[in-house]
């Protein structure tokens, strides 16, 4: 990705107008989120949102679901950076900016707001509602490796952990300088949906990322709002 779609540009700026009164009010930057679905697409290649200690929950909480139209649960590989990554870095110093990897899992609600309007999605963090993660000082899972989403005990899907990290990373990249932001060490971020399942009240549900360890969440309507 050279030249990002100037709806896109336009999308990102209002969400990290967003994003910066957050930090102000004392949210903490933890990183970013790919979002690779067609709902959310604009342009050729993925979009990001972000990602702040206003959504996180810690591993084993409860997530409380009030107003929700359409829950989901998001399994995903997520990665840690030792460095910087200015836009345009090459692939050597993307992917040597990667100190770790492990689980996330992700809670999204699809009906907020609802599909057809990507740049409206964008702009209000790609139905982001909460986050947890899992330590992040694994190395890559190997080709092969699999990872699973489970609900109340039951597996609910599969699918193959592997992917180019090093050009997602490249991705967040290049979209932040194109808001005039910057990829800093200490980020995380998580890198797409492997899985995805419908949630709602009363549910458990475990990331299982196989190497890179597992998350799990509640989802109570009497549990933590972030």
């Amino acid at each position: 990705m050279t030249d990002a779609d100037p709806r896109l540009v336009a999308a990102l700026t209002a969400q990290l107008t967003r994003w910066r009164v957050s930090l102000a009010e004392g949210a903490e930057r933890v990183g970013w989120k790919l979002g690779m679905g067609e709902g959310e697409r604009i342009g050729r290649g993925p979009v990001i949102g972000h990602l702040t200690s206003a959504t996180r929950l810690e591993p084993g909480a409860a997530y409380r679901a009030e107003g929700v139209v359409d829950m989901r649960a998001d399994a995903e590989v997520a990665l840690r950076l030792g460095t910087d990554v200015h836009p345009g870095a090459d692939r050597e110093t993307a992917g040597g900016a990667i100190a770790g990897f492990g689980a996330a899992l992700e809670l999204v609600d699809l009906g907020r707001p609802p599909p057809g309007d990507a740049e409206r999605i964008v702009a209000t963090n790609i139905w982001h509602q909460a986050f947890a993660l899992s330590r992040l000082d694994r190395p890559p899972p190997a080709t092969g490796a699999e990872g699973h989403l489970m609900v109340n005990g039951e597996v609910r899907g599969a699918a193959p952990l592997s992917r180019d990290f090093t050009d997602l990373v490249q991705v967040v990249a290049t979209l932040l300088g194109a808001v005039g932001e910057r990829l800093q060490a200490g980020d995380s971020l998580i890198t797409g949906s492997v899985l995805q399942v419908p949630v709602e009240p009363g549910d458990e549900v475990i990331a299982a990322l196989g190497p890179l360890g597992s998350v799990q969440l509640s989802i109570d309507q009497r549990g933590q709002t972030p």
